[in-house]
């Protein structure tokens, strides 16, 4: 029986939302157990968001994730913040571009992703969250790669169908990265 607990966060506008629903429908294309628990600010854009998932092979009895196994950092803040609730063992995978802090923490796997600056470099800016997600594939899902068109064919709505290959290749780069 496995349960992995992830929490992605940063500031509203980051696609920290986004990203979370991304591993929840993943986790539910392979027939498993999930809970995707968003919490974000009044102000939305630019205050603070997160978002809780947990991916398991049994029923998951709370959405609240307090000791993730994975966190994903999308700025100093949230790192601050987070850091230190990892499991031992656990995995940070942070933006590198935003964030400039090492983190001190030896019982834990870390990931420097600049992922701001590659996604600029790509040609589209905006998606950030998806080249962290994609690292997250890479670093710690047993999957990977495999399903992210069924994946991406769910949560994209369809009135935006042509973003799904650019968040393919923002995937792809993060999965990529070394």
């Amino acid at each position: 029986m496995k349960t992995t607990q992830i929490l992605i966060a940063g500031f509203g506008g980051q696609g920290v939302l986004f990203a979370g629903k991304f591993l929840a429908y993943k986790g539910l294309l392979e027939d498993r157990q999930v809970s995707w628990l968003p919490s974000y600010g009044p102000e939305m854009r630019g205050g603070t968001a997160n978002c809780s998932v947990t991916i398991s092979d049994a029923p998951i009895g709370s959405p609240i994730v307090t000791k993730p196994d994975c966190l994903i950092a999308m700025n100093l803040p949230s790192l601050l913040k987070y850091k230190d609730t990892v499991k031992a063992g656990g995995t940070i995978i942070l933006d590198s571009a935003l964030i400039s802090e090492k983190v001190e923490r030896d019982d834990v796997n870390v990931y420097y992703v600049p992922a701001t600056k590659l996604a600029g470099e790509a040609g589209f800016p905006t998606l950030a969250n998806m080249i962290l997600t994609g690292k997250y594939l890479a670093a710690v899902d047993e999957v990977g790669m495999a399903d992210i068109d069924d994946v991406l064919a769910k949560v994209v709505p369809p009135k935006k169908a042509n973003l799904v290959e650019i968040n393919k290749q923002a995937l792809t780069i993060g999965h990529d990265y070394e």
